[in-house]
């Protein structure tokens, strides 16, 4: 596996019984690049991200993640190995603070005996303040998680998964549901992460896909169309007639 690829699929193939959702997708994701998964309704960009974020195991190909085999591990092993993930049913603890759940994300890391010791978390409380910050949260770190708005809580379950210090970010529609503002804050931060770390995500708002990617992966029933910079989307013929509705 090249040094330069952080991510890659192989003859990648999903069935839920009869019904063949992937097929046959082989794919790279670059290091230290933004990449976006795009195409129509039913191209099977959900189950992609299942498969690649270990929620679905692959019927047939594997998925390697720095050249190891991910594809039979269990969840909580992805985060051991630098993978993290942000879905787009948002997973907070709602009566806890909002710096209350990124600590216990910390502590979680670093400790697996004595979990709940009061000391231990107070130790991590800078790198909490820090996550905050750097997802626009650091003024509601007092706030009951419960009371944030919709793209607060998208932003406070991204601030949990980079508690891992993951190597690559995978994130399933992190814009859905938000409001147009929400949505370009939602952009700038994602811009700010990819620049320290990978992150590959899944998105269907194609203006946004087309400002920020550095790469973008096509799918179309299931089947790799296309993959290439935002320029090569562009200007291939087939995308734009399947997905852009061109002809």
């Amino acid at each position: 596996m090249a040094a330069d690829i952080i991510l890659r699929t192989e003859h990648l193939t999903r069935r839920f019984g009869k019904f063949t959702a992937l097929n046959d997708v082989s794919v790279d994701f670059e290091r230290g690049r933004l990449t976006s998964i795009i195409g129509p309704n039913g191209a099977g960009k959900s189950t992609f991200f299942n498969v690649l974020s270990g929620s679905f195991a692959p019927s047939s190909g594997r998925v390697l993640f720095d050249g190891v085999e991910t594809s039979r591990l269990r969840q909580h092993a992805f985060s051991h190995i630098g993978v993290a993930k942000s879905f787009q049913i948002t997973n907070v603890f709602p009566s806890f603070s909002v710096l209350e759940n990124v600590r216990v994300a910390l502590q979680a890391r670093v400790a697996r005996l004595n979990f709940w010791r009061r000391r231990d978390t107070l130790d991590l409380e800078p790198r909490a303040r820090d996550l905050l910050q750097l997802v626009g949260l650091g003024q509601h770190a007092a706030r009951p998680a419960r009371e944030l708005a919709h793209g607060q809580q998208r932003a406070l379950e991204i601030a949990i998964a980079l508690a891992t210090d993951p190597k690559l970010l995978l994130m399933d529609e992190p814009t859905a549901g938000m409001s147009p503002e929400e949505t370009r804050t939602m952009m700038d931060l994602i811009v700010r992460l990819a620049a320290q770390r990978t992150v590959v995500l899944v998105e269907h708002k194609m203006k946004m896909v087309m400002g920020i990617s550095d790469r973008i992966v096509v799918l179309h029933h299931g089947e790799l169309l296309a993959a290439g910079t935002p320029a090569d989307i562009r200007a291939n013929d087939e995308v734009r007639r399947v997905y852009l509705g061109r002809h």
